[in-house]
């Protein structure tokens, strides 16, 4: 089975089937905290989690403007300069972008989805941010802005509740699996984040989140290569040996599993990660994204091997 060139069903293959052509991401930080930071149920986020929040490739707020606006016009401006985009997904990225009054929520949303170019919003947060007030917003936008989409991304990382206490999650699986029927009730598609390579996880366990999320009704899933970003609590655990970093080889062969028992119907939004240049300590070889995803498909043309492919049969 194949998706266009690829032997897995990625975002761009599914945007350009809706759409008939690339549509471009563009990445906004809606100025937004978290209730790992702000003292609601820790203040120094998860030992991953960069100050920025995750957001460091978001367009950044400048004094004085129309935030969602502005920064859309910069990031539309970025692709018109390549001669590249002319339809974008607004993706509020940064911190946790559910975790403010809902007032406040209805207007940024508002703000973006009003924008002529704009075809959906993604926006990422929390399964423990989705209060009743929040969801019946979404629902409202979702049935009035027929035309375009609205994505929720959670920050799920892992199953497992140990791994979720080490890396200070703030919440247990529970929360995640309710968030999750609450936002199908409302036919909200959910993508879901899972770190690959996290502490004190082997391959089985890894496999055992994404068989999980198979099983689950979840649209879309990012897997992400565990980062060792400068000024994290995970550099602490990094230097005392405490865990390895898996080598290319080994996460590409992590991945290709994942994909295997992934029904072919859900989307893979990622499968590396861009760590940023300047706070990225390990590993290394992330850096080069795109030997890395050329590597994944030689390696899984020479497998002979697809998404579901362990789900056949």
């Amino acid at each position: 089975m194949r998706w266009n060139d690829k032997p897995y069903h990625s975002l761009d293959f599914e945007l350009k089937k809706r759409f008939g052509e690339k549509v471009y991401k563009i990445a906004l930080d809606a100025g937004m905290t978290c209730p790992n930071r702000d003292g609601t149920c820790g203040v120094r986020g998860c030992i991953f989690c960069s100050a920025g929040g995750s957001g460091e490739f978001a367009a950044r707020r400048t004094p004085g403007e129309n935030t969602i606006s502005a920064q859309l016009e910069r990031g539309k401006q970025y692709f018109h300069a390549k001669n590249i985009g002319r339809h974008f997904i607004a993706y509020f990225q940064a911190y946790t972008n559910t975790y403010a009054p809902v007032e406040t929520l209805e207007s940024l949303y508002r703000e973006a989805l009003d924008e002529p170019a704009v075809v959906g919003i993604s926006i990422a947060t929390r399964p423990d941010c989705l209060g009743g007030d929040v969801l019946a917003l979404l629902d409202r936008l979702n049935r009035e802005y027929h035309d375009k989409f609205i994505w929720i991304e959670l920050g799920l990382q892992t199953i497992h509740e140990d791994t979720a206490v080490l890396i200070r999650r703030g919440y247990p699986l529970p929360v995640f699996d309710q968030a999750v029927i609450r936002l199908r009730a409302i036919s909200i598609p959910i993508i879901t984040h899972v770190i690959i390579g996290l502490p004190g996880e082997d391959k089985s366990m890894m496999l055992k989140t994404c068989r999980y999320l198979a099983e689950n009704g979840i649209s879309g899933i990012k897997l992400q290569l565990l980062h060792i970003l400068k000024n994290t609590d995970l550099v602490e655990l990094y230097t005392k040996k405490t865990f390895d970093i898996p080598d290319m080889m080994a996460y590409i062969d992590i991945i290709i599993s994942c994909l295997e028992v992934l029904p072919p119907d859900m989307v893979i939004h990622r499968l590396t990660g861009d760590g940023p240049r300047d706070l990225l300590l390990a590993p290394l070889w992330s850096l080069d994204k795109r030997r890395v995803l050329n590597t994944l498909h030689q390696e899984m043309r020479r497998r002979g091997t697809w998404q579901s492919r362990a789900l056949s049969g």
